[in-house]
């Protein structure tokens, strides 16, 4: 199997994996599905994801790979940051372009500041997707919605993850109460913007370092949402290389409104509580802490803006 009949035959995949047709090598994945680099017999590779065999013997969820498969090829048309070409979208295996991981430079950090400033400059024509989504193995609901944003945000993206992440017990009485009381205050904050064209799920682990020294999207849960909440996101978990240099050429090619920084945890609220919801109360002091910073910010965002 070469490249020009895996594209022309996406299909035929699985049996040749099931029959060791194709040399496959696991490579590190992230923590929901098992990822391997298959190297075909033209010697181009693809990088294969796959939902395991041994979650308790359920199958993928309905939708879950063509979901990412949807969003990657979304984020792609917008010419901005540089996405995986998607090679086969199958219900249970997703094949994207090989990319050789390099180190990041800050040229390269510069360079996706401006890139990833252009796909969210290519828009959405509402808030959510036309695709059922999902981040990492959970649902997320995007319904198409007009908006305005801060609406959308507590209903869509903040609300079912407080209840989830309550109802597995990894948050107490506490930090749902904080978490309630920045979604009773959502109009304070400000920031009202059309859609963007977004990620959705851009912690630094998913930007991947090429050796061509530019930066990649991987891992997307793409929607229509705030260009804010990709670029909170971005800076958790102790932020990417060179981060001041994406920050600094992203304002430069579209400059943020007035109070963005103040509204940082708020954007950041949302992994925060997806995160507590898929691995219970290590994350229940970060949502204690992002929702007491949030509400700090209420009303001073909107002030300064």
């Amino acid at each position: 199997m070469d490249l020009a009949y895996l594209r022309a035959h996406p299909e035929h995949l699985p049996t040749f994996l099931t029959h060791q047709r194709i040399r496959e090598t696991p490579v590190a994945g992230g923590d929901v599905c098992a990822a391997s680099r298959l190297t075909l017999d033209d010697g181009h590779s693809v990088f294969a994801k796959t939902w395991p065999e041994d979650r308790a013997g359920r199958p993928a969820p309905e939708g879950f790979f063509a979901a990412e498969a949807a969003g990657l090829r979304w984020l792609r048309e917008a010419g901005g940051a540089l996405v995986p070409e998607v090679v086969v979208a199958l219900p249970g295996l997703l094949a994207l372009d090989w990319v050789d991981a390099g180190e990041p430079t800050p040229e390269a950090a510069e360079r996706f500041g401006r890139d990833l400033a252009a796909t969210h400059r290519a828009g959405a024509a509402a808030f959510g997707a036309d695709w059922p989504g999902f981040i990492a193995a959970l649902p997320q609901d995007n319904t198409p919605d007009p908006g305005p944003w801060p609406d959308w945000f507590a209903r869509r993206r903040l609300a079912p993850y407080l209840r989830t992440s309550v109802d597995g017990g990894a948050l107490t009485s506490v930090e749902a109460a904080l978490v309630e009381a920045v979604l009773d205050r959502i109009g304070e904050f400000g920031g009202d913007e059309p859609p963007a064209r977004v990620h959705g799920d851009l912690w630094p682990g998913n930007v991947l370092w090429g050796t061509d020294g530019r930066a990649w999207l991987i891992d997307p849960a793409a929607h229509g949402g705030h260009r804010e909440t990709d670029l909170a996101q971005l800076a958790l978990f102790g932020g990417p290389p060179h981060h001041d240099r994406i920050m600094g050429a992203y304002r430069e090619a579209w400059p943020l409104t007035d109070g963005w920084p103040e509204r940082i945890p708020l954007h950041q609220l949302h992994l925060l509580l997806v995160h507590a919801a898929l691995f219970g109360g290590a994350y229940r002091e970060a949502v204690g802490e992002a929702a007491r910073a949030a509400l700090r910010g209420a009303g001073r965002a909107t002030v300064e803006g």
